[in-house]
């Protein structure tokens, strides 16, 4: 009778085991990033169900990470719509119960899907057949666990095809009046990138300058793969060459060899880590060797609330986020940050950590972050006719700066930022940051500046506002960001947050240029920093001439850029 019973019910739970695996919900997370590897927030992720599961609507966050859980069993159509992207339909999703799919998204504009398509050929169906095929780069890698199978789709070119995009862009400045940074000298910058093996990534940058000072040279190279579990390993190579003439600075010829190493990967559908490091190789009247490791940990409590953990050895360059062709090739904001004093060179050390927590709200979003920094041979900018043969000062002939070894400076602050989507393409944000700075009295003799600098604390609050034209296609972005009172370092200088800003008021224009689509994209870039010159401290030379010290000089760049 007991071995009846045992029979009976062992044939029970193999009969309704299925039934209530099959009930049990399912969860779908992922990234939607664009073709760059950027996380794209406020993207629109819809899941459309049949007949027997219901719609379900999230939004991605500041990272691009987006999260649906509690889904019905079913087969669904994935829509993924972002601002200035083509949407993106993926058909014949199967959630099954109990089972977390993960979906790492590539989104495309519409001039990349028309430098990506082939060219015309008047006959064969089978060039059609591969276009479909080579159309598929912008679909997601899909992954089944608990058991069921892994279904991957390759995010890179397919068959035959090797998607190419190339860039060039020449820029030049405003000529510098001593009062003012910047350089008349021009300079030509230049990108080119290459898939390699459907999910790989070489890059080559460069930005070369000419003119009538010695060159300065910044050349980058990286690859970067993408693995099936979605992570993106990265190796690149910059080479900083920066040649002042002996008229300046006798044999103080820069050259800095990096080499860095990064990668990401997610740990539980929930923890996502950023991992990497920098070795630095500097030669500079003398030979130094510096590592720079950098990390990160974000943990995904919900679609919309993210808690993340940063660590960073280096200021972090705000250009980048503009565009290579924007980044500058001087000594006044790309790294490794020297200084001098007495004729003996130093390398600017960092240490910043800072713990953060983001919300999003439907269309808006908030950070509140905690930070603590401590720097060593912080580099100050100065503008003016700074005379080397002190050996207290390092000029910059490439952006008509100088700098000059501050004090260490050690602090802790906090951040709030509140940035919120608005009609018409534009986004307000809105930042208030509170930390300690650098600072001295004004009107000082030379030699009376490097007793006189100490640590502060400060407040800045930061407004910026940013869009695209329609009709004109205009990206632009202007922001002001104010501080209580005087300082020679930028409150909150390693924030890289929706409320990043260089102090003061920066207007930063990308304008495309109509009918120029038989060489490719065309496109004019102005950018104004510092444009009504504040925060200057005046200060009197040892050879009487009238020096400033400044958190950022005054400038203006443009230049004509080309897309291929």
């Amino acid at each position: 009778m007991k071995i009846r019973l045992v029979v009976f019910a062992c044939i029970l739970a193999a009969l309704t085991l299925p039934v209530f695996a099959a009930s049990r919900p399912s969860t779908i997370s992922g990234y939607v990033r664009n073709s760059a590897g950027t996380g794209q927030m406020g993207a629109v992720v819809q899941l459309l169900g049949t007949r027997t599961a219901a719609a379900i609507t999230v939004f991605t966050d500041d990272r691009g990470f987006f999260s649906a859980s509690s889904v019905v069993p079913g087969v669904y159509q994935v829509k993924v719509s972002a601002p200035s992207f083509l949407p993106s339909l993926f058909e014949n999703v199967n959630m099954r119960g109990g089972t977390h799919r993960i979906l790492n998204i590539t989104l495309s504009t519409l001039w990349e899907a028309v430098l990506s398509m082939p060219r015309r050929q008047a006959q064969s169906d089978e060039d059609d057949w591969k276009w479909t095929l080579r159309s598929a780069a912008n679909r997601p890698i899909l992954h089944m666990r608990n058991g069921a199978p892994l279904v991957v789709v390759s995010n890179g070119s397919t068959g035959t095809g090797v998607a190419t995009k190339a860039r060039v862009a020449f820029v030049a400045g405003a000529t510098s009046d001593g009062f003012t940074g910047g350089s008349n000298d021009m300079r030509t910058v230049f990108s080119v990138e290459r898939s390699l093996f459907s999910s790989g990534t070489l890059a080559f940058n460069g930005n070369v300058g000419y003119g009538s000072g010695s060159p300065a040279t910044v050349l980058r190279t990286s690859y970067s793969h993408q693995l099936s579990n979605g992570s993106r390993p990265e190796v690149a190579f910059t080479l900083h060459r920066f040649a002042l003439p002996d008229a300046v600075l006798h044999n103080a010829a820069l050259q800095a060899l990096a080499l860095s190493a990064s990668d990401n990967f997610v740990i539980g559908d929930a923890l996502e880590i950023n991992v990497g490091s920098e070795l630095q190789s500097i030669q500079f009247m003398g030979h130094a060797t510096t590592a720079r490791p950098f990390g990160s940990a974000d943990l995904h409590l919900s679609p919309n609330l993210t808690v993340e953990y940063r660590y960073a050895t280096s200021r972090p360059d705000p250009r980048l986020a503009k565009g290579y062709d924007s980044a500058p090739a001087d000594m006044s904001e790309a790294e490794p940050r020297m200084t001098i004093s007495g004729f003996t060179p130093a390398v600017e050390r960092s240490r910043h950590q800072e713990l953060s927590v983001s919300r999003r709200m439907n269309e808006t979003s908030v950070q509140l972050a905690l930070y603590s920094d401590h720097l060593t041979n912080t580099a100050l900018t100065g503008v003016g006719d700074a005379n080397a043969n002190f050996g207290d000062v390092l000029p910059d002939v490439y952006s008509g700066t100088f700098s000059y070894r501050g004090a260490a400076l050690n602090t802790n602050g906090l951040r709030l930022v509140v940035q919120q989507k608005l009609p018409s393409d534009l986004t307000a944000t809105l930042a208030y940051g509170y930390g300690g700075v650098l600072d001295a009295p004004a009107n000082l003799r030379w030699d009376q500046l490097e007793p006189a600098l100490h640590n502060a604390r400060r407040h800045a609050l930061t407004a910026k506002l940013s869009g695209r034209i329609p009709g004109a296609r205009t990206l632009w972005t202007t922001s002001y960001k104010w501080t209580s009172a005087h300082a020679l370092t930028p409150v909150d200088m390693f924030n890289t947050s929706a409320g990043q800003s260089e102090p003061f008021l920066n207007l930063f224009v990308r304008q495309p240029i109509p009918g120029a689509s038989s060489i490719g994209r065309m496109e004019c870039l102005l950018e104004v920093r510092n444009l009504l010159a504040q925060g200057y401290l005046p200060l009197i030379s040892q050879d009487g001439q009238t020096l400033y010290l400044v958190q950022s000089s005054r400038s203006i760049r443009g230049g004509v850029g080309f897309t291929f």
